[in-house]
Parts: structure tokens; C-alpha cells; sequence
């Protein structure tokens, strides 16, 4: 038993008149500890119960993504005319509506944009659809390769995917306490923050809960990252949703800060303001998502090519691409139907392929 630990689950787990937050360093120490086993899985388990319970705050969140920083993998950085996108997605993935940023991944690479994404495998407690998956069925796999190889696809095709039970095996166990407790850790939220890029970066997350926003704007600007898009999306995505206005929080870092945090500007966008139904894609099965989804790339008009559209447009005007949202919206069209997405992809499968094979024949 480690008797380090066992004062701070006292601070976080002693209620609502006795508990205590976290100092930045001591939620960095309790993350090293529970990753690296000091703790007992006794101790561990009622640390994550009670840290959810109490709710994380962003200065606890910014202690946790130090711990990451510290045991965890990165991308280096790579020559690139604009901060790197990285999309912080949950983990447990999707079960309800169809999910687009792989698209959108391929979208931006294809206008110049590089993209970073993180994730593992189904994960509790939704257990939905991951990102690596969609990959796989796509024909990228990203399981087998090193940090070393996935550094060199990145380079080369302007997108890149840390795949955690490979890359970061340390947060393994954290997935079976996860499994086990039925609950989403403080973990789970900061894993939409976490950032493994070593060079200029452009965060953007998604959260389900206004207070999350908050937690996240403290977290950053704690974390010096100057330059962050969230979004209420779909699940918890950074996907916008088509069947309400959608809600985006945008970093101003050159506004004067409010009481020490990067300002935010609060944008709203309607579907409806840009000819675009009011309704999700739902999602069915994975065969299915991705058959739309090759749809899509091929420039085939469907109800999933809306929901690409209205991303990518939102994504190509908020990197920098294009100068406004409609310029977006018509440069993603452009981008679909010449075929340039679907060439990236091409490219991406290619470049993994080679890659794999080259890794297989060392072995």
C-alpha cells in the first residue's frame, strides 16, 4: 500500500465538506502513481470512484495531461504552415449517430492540413465504435506499427494516429478499472485534451456538459495551449451535430483574458442558415458507415455527404484554409468530387501498407 497515495484519495474522496481539489503537481503524482502501479488496485479503484464522484477541475486536469506528457508517447513535430489539428475524440467510441472525422481527417490532409488522432480499441462504457476500427475497415491499420513508423506516415501524408494500447500500454490497466467500476473516470475526460504532438498545435475536443467547456478552457490555458476549438457535438465528438444549432467555443488568445484564462469567443452555427437538413445520420452498422463513408469519398451525394460537408466546412474555415464558413462548405465539395479526398486516402493506405511491410520483413 503506498501511503502517499492514500492522502490524496483522502482529499478527493472525503465528501463535499471535507474534501479537497487537487494541487496541479499532486494530481500529476496520483496519474504517475495509478499508471505505474505504486498504488494498490484497491487504492486506485476508489480514487477513480471518488474522483468522479467529486467531479475533476481544470487545474486537476492540467496535472493529469502533465503525467501524460511525462510517461506518455508523442509525434514530433513536423514542417507545417499551420498548427497541427489534434482531434480528441472519446475513446469508447460511438453508438447512436454515424461519426465523420476520419473523413474530415482526409479532408484536411487533402488541402494542406495535417491532423493528428489518438485512441484504442472498444473501450467501456459505451463500448461503441472506436476510430481505429473505422480505419481498419477503410483499409489503414494502425495497430501494428511503432511510434517510429506511425512518425513517418505522419511526415509523409499529413496524418497521423497514436494508437494507446501500443503507443501508451501504460493505460491499459486504467481501461479494466474503467470496465469494472461502470463508470467514466476523471480520465476519460481529459483524454479529449490530451495532446501527443511535440510541435505547434491546434487542440479541438468535444464535451457533452457546459461545465466540461470550463474545465477545459482552465486546463489549457494552464497548459500554455493558446489555441483550442471545442464543441458540444455529437456524443461527446468533436463532430457538429445537424439536428440543433451547434455550440463551439473558440480560443482569443489575443483578447485580454478573463480572470487568467485564454478568452473564448462563443460561435453558433445553424444547420438550417447553410441549406442543410436538420437531422444526424444515424448509426446502424459498421459496414454500413463505411459504405457510406466510400460513398462520400467517391463525391456521391447522401445524407452522410451532408454531414461531411458541414464539418469540413466548419474545419477548412476554422484552420485557416478558407475565409469563411461558405467558403469552406464549397471548398469541401471541390475537394470530394475531384477526388482529391479519396486520393488521400489512396496515399494514406499506400504509404501504411509500405510501412507494415517493411516492419513485417525486419521481424
Amino acid at each position: 500500500m503506498s501511503n502517499i497515495f492514500r492522502e490524496l484519495l483522502k482529499k478527493v474522496g472525503s465528501g463535499n465538506h471535507t474534501g479537497e481539489n487537487l494541487t496541479r503537481a499532486e494530481a500529476a503524482l496520483a496519474t504517475k502513481m495509478m499508471l505505474l502501479g505504486e498504488a494498490t488496485p484497491a487504492q486506485i479503484g476508489a480514487f477513480l470512484i471518488a474522483h468522479r464522484i467529486k467531479r475533476p477541475t481544470g487545474e486537476e486536469l492540467a496535472g493529469m495531461l502533465d503525467a501524460y506528457e511525462e510517461l506518455g508517447p508523442l509525434l514530433q513535430s513536423i514542417n507545417s504552415a499551420r498548427p497541427v489539428i489534434v482531434l480528441g475524440i472519446p475513446y469508447d467510441g460511438r453508438s447512436r449517430t454515424a461519426p465523420i472525422s476520419p473523413v474530415t481527417a482526409l479532408l484536411l490532409a487533402s488541402a494542406g492540413q495535417s491532423v493528428v488522432m489518438h485512441g484504442g480499441d472498444r473501450l467501456p462504457t459505451k463500448y461503441g465504435i472506436p476510430l481505429v476500427e473505422i480505419w481498419q475497415k477503410l483499409g489503414v491499420d494502425w495497430t501494428a506499427l511503432t511510434l517510429e513508423k506511425t512518425q513517418q506516415i505522419f511526415e509523409k501524408t499529413g496524418i497521423g494516429f497514436l494508437y494507446t494500447p501500443r503507443h501508451f500500454p501504460l493505460t491499459n490497466s486504467i481501461w479494466e478499472y474503467r470496465d469494472q467500476l461502470g463508470k467514466r473516470p476523471p480520465f476519460a475526460t481529459m483524454e479529449l485534451i490530451w495532446c501527443p504532438y511535440a510541435g505547434d498545435a491546434h487542440v479541438i475536443a468535444g464535451f457533452v456538459h457546459p461545465p466540461t467547456e470550463g474545465m477545459f478552457q482552465q486546463a489549457l490555458t494552464l497548459r500554455g495551449v493558446s489555441k483550442f476549438t471545442l464543441v458540444k457535438g455529437l456524443e461527446g465528438s468533436c463532430d457538429l451535430p445537424r439536428d440543433r444549432t451547434a455550440i463551439i467555443g473558440l480560443s482569443a488568445p489575443l483578447a485580454p483574458q478573463q480572470q487568467g484564462l485564454t478568452a473564448i469567443e462563443r460561435l453558433l452555427l445553424a444547420p438550417r442558415d447553410y441549406n442543410f437538413t436538420t437531422k444526424n445520420v444515424p448509426l446502424e452498422t459498421t459496414e454500413q458507415l463505411v459504405a457510406d463513408m466510400q460513398c462520400v469519398l467517391s463525391g456521391k451525394p447522401s445524407e452522410l455527404m451532408q454531414t461531411a460537408l458541414w464539418n469540413g466546412g466548419f474545419y477548412l474555415w476554422r484552420s485557416g484554409i478558407s475565409s469563411d464558413m461558405q467558403a469552406g462548405i464549397n471548398k469541401a465539395e471541390e475537394l470530394f468530387s475531384n477526388g482529391a479526398v479519396s486520393a488521400k486516402l489512396q496515399e494514406l493506405t499506400q504509404v501504411v501498407n509500405s510501412v507494415s511491410k517493411a516492419v513485417y520483413q525486419a521481424v
